[in-house]
């Protein structure tokens, strides 16, 4: 996924955050990624935590619900 500039379209930020949740899905499955708390862990609470990075750095908690989302095609696609 990472090969093909797939957070290229996000911020800085919002690419971290995006890592750290592919990280939370190595480890843990797609039910670490889509539990709501998983935003108030680190490494996420060090980039400021699921209100600032659902409004700051997705610019809404729908956004951040649609990123979410299309991470979760994204993964499901590469292993198809």
């Amino acid at each position: 996924m990472r090969k093909r500039n797939y957070f290229g379209k996000y911020g800085d930020q919002a690419q971290a955050v995006m890592d750290a949740l592919l990280e939370k899905y190595a480890d843990h499955g797609i039910g670490g990624i889509e539990d709501p708390q998983v935003l108030e862990l680190p490494p996420f609470d060090k980039l400021g935590g699921k209100r600032r990075i659902r409004r700051d750095v997705f610019g809404g908690p729908e956004e951040f619900s649609e990123a979410l989302t299309e991470l979760e095609r994204q993964l499901y696609k590469e292993s198809a």
